[in-house]
């Protein structure tokens, strides 16, 4: 992917600046495949580690420095759905407008509320399997809004509909961290 020539780093085949599809040489899709996003990754960084520039000038450890904290950046929001969601919005200068639009429709924050009295109930009675029962449930929500995700910026290129999609998978996001926070402390209580 990159060419080390005698003069360090050398010529790098995509600008610094390229977008993190190209950086890996992915399509730009919601629909990656994470197992190619990781070997491209490691491969990259295998090339441009600093560790590697140890005995090199100053300008091209830093270089190197810029490259790996590049492919660093790229693979984190590559590989976690939501972000790259986010991301593919955002490289198609669609604002997804997180802060300012947050009105949802009625049912779906009858539902976030249903599920917080919920998670909050199974949590202060101890229940473990409760927990673990919405967690299971909520998995398979998110598992079938993704998909619906992938089918609107893949398929129908509806920037629009995908990111009110992505603003009501941002909510189940939090409160799958929730659940797992609940988990957690019950766990700690029992040890």
């Amino acid at each position: 992917m990159i060419n080390n020539s005698d003069s360090g780093i050398g010529a790098l085949p995509v600008n610094l600046a390229a977008d993190f599809f190209t950086l890996f040489q992915l399509p730009a899709t919601f629909r990656i495949d994470l197992a190619e996003l990781d070997a491209r990754y490691l491969a990259l960084q295998g090339e441009v580690h600093p560790d590697r520039f140890v005995g090199a000038g100053d300008a091209e450890r830093r270089r190197s420095m810029q490259w790996a904290t590049r492919a660093n950046e790229a693979y984190q929001t590559l590989k976690k759905p939501l972000e790259r969601a986010k991301y593919l919005l955002t490289l198609a200068g669609h604002d997804i407008e997180a802060e300012k639009n947050t009105s949802m429709e009625p049912a779906f924050l009858m539902e976030q509320m249903e599920w917080r009295e919920a998670v909050m109930a199974a949590r202060n009675d101890g229940n473990h399997h409760e927990l673990e029962r919405l967690h299971y449930r909520l998995a398979q929500d998110l598992r079938a809004r993704y998909e619906r995700l992938a089918s609107l910026l893949d398929d129908e290129q509806n920037l629009t509909a995908a990111a009110a999609a992505l603003r009501r998978l941002m909510f189940l996001e939090k409160l799958r961290a929730d659940i797992d926070d609940a988990l957690v402390a019950l766990e700690d209580v029992e040890d």
